[in-house]
């Protein structure tokens, strides 16, 4: 993960020779130093998936298209709320929120999630047999949701706000209902209530992301990840940081099962 939070998101998924890149909220300088930190070369991404066009997701993708000519793959609200604000982008590639779709190694599974953009949607990864779940940015929890990652083996799950921390921050009123709203974000309940749906799941890792540096905390966080795990599958976890990149991990399965 080249990171995760308020102030930009970017995270990298790799199979085989295929490289896809879903988001990028920060400038190109920014996006190449995090990527060589991976020992990664930004000229290799077969793709980047745009979730939906805020600037914390999509600010850096139309400068990093054109800079290395890479597609950018999207649903038709996302494409057009984008291109509203930054102008047309280079070789578009429009998905549908309700139809999977195949690049080189990868099996990509888009889902429509309730958030505040025109048109959002989050992804889940699959190869050779192998599911990552990518779930940011998204204000409730639905059976939709529960069905789509119930059989995912890793994912990326956000964790934005402590719902206590909101309600006593700074941010005007109005901000905090949309925050914690059912188009706004999930808080650290909402993502263990998710986890706690998953229990039968073949869960094996989980990467809390998107965590607000100003209404949570990585402690809060991580006592719902222990808590979580113990009650459930007993999965592996970590939290991504806004601040650090989150080194590479592989997507494995219960070998116990």
């Amino acid at each position: 993960m080249i990171g995760s939070g308020s102030a930009g998101n970017a995270t990298l998924v790799m199979a085989g020779d295929t490289a896809v890149l879903i988001d990028c909220g920060y400038s190109i300088k920014a996006f190449e130093e995090r990527a060589a930190e991976l020992g990664f070369d930004p000229a290799s991404l077969t793709a980047i998936l745009v979730t939906h066009e805020h600037d914390d997701h999509a600010g850096g993708v139309d400068a990093l298209a054109r800079k290395y000519d890479i597609p950018v793959h999207a649903t038709r609200g996302t494409r057009v709320a984008t291109e509203a604000r930054i102008g047309a982008l280079p070789h578009w590639q429009e998905l549908s929120a309700h139809a999977g779709f195949r690049l080189g190694e990868l099996e990509i599974t888009p889902i429509a999630v309730p958030h505040d953009a025109r048109e959002p949607s989050q992804f889940v990864f699959e190869a050779a047999g192998l599911r990552l779940g990518i779930l940011t940015d998204i204000g409730s929890l639905t059976p939709h949701v529960i069905r789509q990652y119930q059989t995912c083996h890793a994912m990326v799950l956000e964790f934005n706000h402590d719902p206590a921390l909101l309600a006593a921050s700074a941010y005007p009123s109005k901000l905090k209902r949309r925050i914690g709203g059912d188009y706004g974000h999930f808080s650290n309940q909402q993502s263990l209530q998710l986890l706690r749906a998953l229990h039968d799941s073949p869960l094996r890792r989980v990467v809390a992301a998107h965590l607000s540096e100003r209404t949570n905390h990585p402690d809060l966080v991580a006592e719902c990840l222990a808590g979580a795990a113990a009650e459930g599958t007993g999965f592996d976890w970590s939290i991504a940081a806004q601040s650090d990149v989150l080194p590479w991990f592989e997507v494995e399965a219960d070998l116990s099962a």
